[in-house]
């Protein structure tokens, strides 16, 4: 599955900072803006495998489970 996300990416004092305005929780830095990029791409995913997992967790043993595909 491809999600594609928005990164703001600044330059602070010799590095540079990622965030994702859609996930505020996940945010990446390095040293070029493709090391910040990557490292906030890293953020998300574990952003989003965390709140999958935690949403199952909460589901009722009877549940129905299915994926819906955003595009």
């Amino acid at each position: 599955m491809r999600n594609e996300f928005m990164a703001i990416i600044e330059q602070d004092e010799g590095f540079y900072v990622a965030v994702c305005p859609e996930i505020p929780e996940a945010n990446g830095q390095g040293k070029t803006k493709d090391e910040a990029r990557e490292s906030l791409a890293e953020a998300i995913a574990l952003v989003l495998e965390d709140r999958r997992e935690d949403g199952l967790r909460g589901a009722a043993p009877g549940a129905i489970r299915e994926r819906v595909i955003v595009s």
